[in-house]
């Protein structure tokens, strides 16, 4: 196996690790490690919190999370050569689990009054699933009848961006904070309107972790560093669950030395990772390979990733597909809307899962976890966009399709906060 490059330890706060990890986004954090194009080398991450949801049946940890104090990534890695530009091109070899020190997987959904998720209007509260990993299967004492293969990928992977771009993310997202503040309404298809949970991520020092930097240059680093949260220009949280073994993917470079991070390891996820913390998220390792495309940027038109998926499994054959248009749940027809199609599709797959005796919450976590295929089947037929999500078969222990409806039983429940509110 490569030589383990990036170490990190599981049972130590992410300030205390034996490398600097970081959760932002910024051209001067400092490599931690530098490698050259043809290297290979494992790269271990921590959990994308950092260690702060636990291997119990207490939501609550799930409910307090600070989302401030997220994504911590191993790295920056600069490769020896790289200029702007550059393409740099990132092997994925092996993912895999940190094997005696970290040996189960959770999910989460998150409350209405800490984030919510896609569905949060109709699952306003805190919940939790904890998945044991077994190999590359894996079930759950919370959802029972329930036993896949995982599609391991990273759900955050990036180059660093240069002082221009992060300026311009800074930029156009502010705008968009200012926007939906002065006039909500002009976010139509935020999934609330009563929490009014925030559009964007603005920078902020709180719980900043900034690599390494000095005190005095981390809190100003921060004080601009990028969130984390969502996916950009340089990569980021793209939370692709076809990005596993055997990929190959092509990063813009912005910066000398390209400054590669990753982290957020997924043992599994179904497309949209719908719950928020809609992963099957774990602590584990990477092993990549590194190299350069000079000048490939402007070679081959690229300034956003590119990637080309690998072969390992599952391999799924069967379905139940749900089809969602975009009219929403009150009946108000809306135009060409994929989100609001998804939504649909996703919460007739809920009350369908609903009738096999899973609750809600079960069935959205399923829809979160195991590797679900969301499709934006049509996008042309006006009014309606037409999304499908399809649920496969072969990952419960018992016949899912229409033939089977009715016979049900008890399946249980995931564990939910005893204080939503967390008064």
């Amino acid at each position: 196996m490569p030589e383990v490059r990036f170490e990190v330890d599981v049972d130590a706060d992410p300030e205390e690790q034996p490398m600097p990890v970081h959760n932002r986004w910024h051209p001067d954090i400092p490599a931690q490690i530098s490698a050259e194009p043809g290297d290979q080398l494992r790269v271990e991450c921590l959990d994308w919190t950092g260690g702060q949801i636990h291997d119990d049946d207490n939501a609550n940890d799930v409910r307090d999370v600070d989302l401030d104090a997220v994504h911590y990534l191993s790295g920056p890695i600069e490769v020896e050569g790289a200029e702007p530009g550059d393409l740099l091109v990132m092997d994925i070899l092996d993912i895999g689990v940190l094997n005696e020190r970290w040996e189960y997987g959770f999910t989460g959904i998150f409350s209405q009054q800490n984030g919510g998720g896609f569905l949060t209007d109709h699952f306003p509260d805190a919940s939790k699933c904890i998945w044991d990993l077994q190999g590359t299967k894996t079930t759950s004492r919370h959802i029972p009848d329930v036993r896949f293969e995982g599609k391991i990928h990273p759900g955050l992977v990036g180059t660093a961006p240069s002082h221009e771009l992060l300026e311009e993310w800074n930029e156009r997202e502010q705008e968009l904070i200012d926007k939906h503040e002065a006039d909500p309404s002009s976010i139509p298809d935020h999934p609330t309107k009563e929490a009014q949970p925030p559009v964007a991520n603005a920078p902020t020092t709180h719980s900043a972790v900034m690599g390494g930097m000095d005190d005095d240059e981390a809190e100003a680093a921060a004080e601009e560093g990028a969130r984390t949260v969502p996916p950009r220009e340089n990569g980021g949280n793209c939370d692709i669950k076809d990005l596993s073994l055997g990929s190959r993917v092509y990063f813009p470079v912005y910066v000398e030395g390209g400054k590669l991070s990753m982290g957020d390891i997924h043992f599994s996820q179904g497309d949209g990772e719908i719950t928020f913390c809609g992963a099957i998220e774990m602590a584990g390792y990477l092993d990549i390979e590194v190299d350069l495309i000079e000048d490939g940027m402007d070679k081959y038109g690229i300034d956003h990733p590119i990637f080309e998926p690998g072969h390992r499994g599952p391999t799924f054959e069967d379905y139940v597909v749900f089809e969602g248009y975009s009219v929403t749940e009150d009946g108000e027809q809306k135009y060409i809307d994929s989100h609001v199609a998804y939504r649909r599709a996703a919460l007739e797959a809920i009350e369908y899962l609903k009738k096999f005796g899973y609750t809600g919450e079960q069935a959205y976590m399923i829809l979160g976890t195991v590797p679900v295929e969301g499709r934006q089947s049509g996008v042309v037929d006006i009014p309606s966009a037409c999304s499908t999500l399809a649920v496969p078969k072969a990952v419960f222990d018992f016949d899912v399709t229409p033939d089977s409806l009715g016979e049900s039983e008890d399946m249980g429940q995931v564990a939910i906060t005893d204080d939503p509110l967390g008064d």
